[in-house]
């Protein structure tokens, strides 16, 4: 079993930052991809950051220069550092992970749970 787990969320006033983090844990083999998106109520769940095990990173534009992702592969764990937040950037965000279990060849995405992020004065 795989299992993602997010902290870090929370209510936080336009223009403070928040620190996310998420950890992968079970029986995991490697770790390709990792990443955050967000919900929104009512709309589409969308890509705000990712990052391979190589260290190359891709931004939404909406978040570029306020937001940065970072891992550390040898905790299996991703971060994303948000600041200069926004109302619009209230949403669930949701980790991801694209991984190997051991003794497996095939790689699959898992999910974590999602943690809540509030921007309002």
């Amino acid at each position: 079993q795989v299992q993602l787990v997010e902290s870090g969320g929370g209510l936080v006033q336009p223009g403070g930052s928040l620190r996310l983090s998420c950890a992968a844990s079970g029986s995991i083999g490697s770790i390709n991809a990792m990443g955050w998106y967000r919900q929104a109520p009512g709309k589409e769940r969308e890509l705000v950051a990712a990052a391979t095990s190589r260290g190359s990173t891709n931004y939404a534009d909406s978040v570029k220069g306020r937001f940065t992702i970072s891992r550390d592969n040898a905790k299996n764990t991703v971060y994303l550092q948000m600041n200069s937040l926004k109302p619009e950037d209230t949403a669930v965000y949701y980790c991801n992970a694209d991984l190997r279990m051991i003794a497996t060849i095939v790689y699959k995405v898992y999910w974590g749970q999602g943690t809540q992020v509030t921007v309002s004065a």
